[in-house]
């Protein structure tokens, strides 16, 4: 009984510790909408997720924000020549991020809000158009590191973040907006990035020239 209780104890204390840092690192980054006066709640979870009620058949846990149903402009070879991978309608993650980013859903349309008022401004709107912006939702896998010739193979090469490039950085082999941002800041680098980019740092992970 007395092991029973130690262990309980234990994993208490570790998520208690986790959630603390966890909320050191969103506190006071760009994603942190404890402070607006749209969210008078006041807590900085809930504009993306809920314990209760989630939005179901997404990637994201709990999530708690109406989801875009724009249809995007695309970054392709007709754009850039060299792109060889073969890109689709934004899923996964990067969808999640347009659902504020796109400029179509207002930011505070979550908790089943949808009339919402306050739309996404300034460089951080990324509108529908995304053919001058970098791919996302496209399978990066050693064959397309093969054909293009100027990427390393995600499969092997390391992402500087203690593993490989498709561990660390890809979700599904595919490179999200998540692939560069950390929504959450836990890198605690500028613009929510997974790591510093100076010198082109976190290009360079995956472009190999």
């Amino acid at each position: 009984m007395k092991k029973t209780k130690k262990l309980v104890l234990t994993l208490s204390l570790a998520v208690l510790m986790s959630t603390v840092s966890f909320g050191q690192n969103i506190a006071g980054s760009d994603h942190d909408f404890s402070t607006e006066t749209w969210n008078p709640g006041g807590e900085i979870c809930q504009v993306c997720h809920t314990p209760h009620g989630a939005v179901t058949g997404l990637t994201a846990p709990l999530w708690n924000h109406e989801v875009t149903t724009a249809t995007f402009d695309l970054y392709t070879n007709v754009v850039s020549p060299s792109f060889d991978a073969t890109t689709s309608q934004p899923d996964g993650s990067s969808k999640l991020c347009l659902s504020c980013h796109d400029g179509t859903v207002a930011i505070d349309n979550f908790g089943g809000q949808t009339g919402g008022t306050e739309f996404m401004t300034g460089g951080e709107l990324l509108g529908i158009d995304l053919s001058n912006e970098h791919p996302v939702s496209f399978t990066y896998d050693a064959a397309l590191a093969t054909l293009d010739g100027g990427l390393f193979d995600p499969t092997s090469a390391s992402s500087g973040l203690g593993s490989t490039i498709d561990a660390d950085l890809l979700l599904g082999s595919k490179v999200q907006c998540s692939s560069c941002h950390d929504v959450h800041n836990g890198s605690g680098v500028g613009n929510l990035l997974v790591k510093s980019n100076a010198g082109s740092a976190l290009c360079l992970t995956c472009h190999n020239m």
